[in-house]
């Protein structure tokens, strides 16, 4: 499979630290080039061996990974759109997948095909590798996905999950919007105990190591792009306040009589 692909090029549009860590698994397989805004990641892409170049070059690549922000990934999209060849297989691995998909289906031409992806992972959690983590993948226009999954399977060693975008977005709510959410609220308790902690708070010491250096844009399209968060959210935050309301109750409440007279 490497000589086959050797000569596919891949275009990364957003060489931010994903960006960074598809390069790092992806470039055995791929004639890597990328498109940043950001002159500080020329360092970076030269260690990898990743050329730098425009938007529109980048766009004509075989395959195109987006990688980039919530905020700006309709006006990345429209560019890469007019730009982008016949055949050429299009993939977001952003955290959210309903919106996104649907830009992509609107704005990209119909000879591309189209796959929302989601790598269930980060630089954090994938510091020791990624054979045996998750991927998510979202089929969207074409049948170039059976490929892709066959690859990411087969070279990479990753779990592929076939999913909807809609499936992706009601767990990914409750997956990673809680994780976050929770670490967010550990962290401003802070700082936590290190010293005399049981396994169970290790491990969640650890969740909360692996999400805390995300960008901050990660947190919002986690939060504010998935249409299925702010229920989740509400509903925690509804639970956690009866369970609350529950302790003080009993808090409140005078002792039972211990036998009687």
């Amino acid at each position: 499979m490497k000589n086959r692909i050797r000569n596919t090029s891949l275009g990364i549009v957003g060489f931010g630290a994903f960006g960074q860590l598809a390069a790092l698994h992806l470039g055995q397989y791929f004639e890597i080039s990328a498109y940043d805004p950001s002159a500080d990641v020329a360092r970076t892409a030269r260690q990898l061996g990743v050329r730098l170049a425009s938007l529109r070059d980048v766009s004509q690549a075989d395959v195109v990974l987006i990688a980039a922000p919530v905020s700006s990934f309709e006006q990345v999209v429209s560019e890469i759109a007019v730009a982008c060849k016949p055949d050429a297989l299009i993939v977001d691995v952003g955290s959210v997948k309903v919106t996104p998909s649907e830009i992509m289906r609107r704005l990209l031409p119909k000879h591309v095909d189209i796959v929302a992806s989601h790598p269930l992972f980060g630089p954090q959690s994938a510091a020791k590798g990624v054979e045996g983590l998750k991927i998510a993948v979202c089929p969207i226009q074409g049948k170039q996905h059976l490929r892709l999954g066959a690859f990411l399977r087969k070279s990479l060693g990753l779990t592929v999950v076939m999913t909807t975008p809609e499936e992706h977005d009601r767990e990914a709510a409750v997956v990673q919007g809680l994780t976050h959410l929770i670490a967010k609220v550990l962290l401003r308790m802070g700082p936590l105990p290190t010293r005399m902690t049981t396994k169970s708070f290790d491990l969640l010491s650890e969740a909360i190591s692996m999400v805390q250096h995300d960008a901050p844009e990660v947190f919002e399209a986690i939060e504010r792009a998935n249409p299925y968060a702010e229920t989740v959210r509400r509903r925690f935050f509804e639970l956690a306040a009866g369970l609350n309301a529950e302790m003080e109750t009993g808090l409140k409440a005078p002792p039972h009589n211990q036998g009687g007279h």
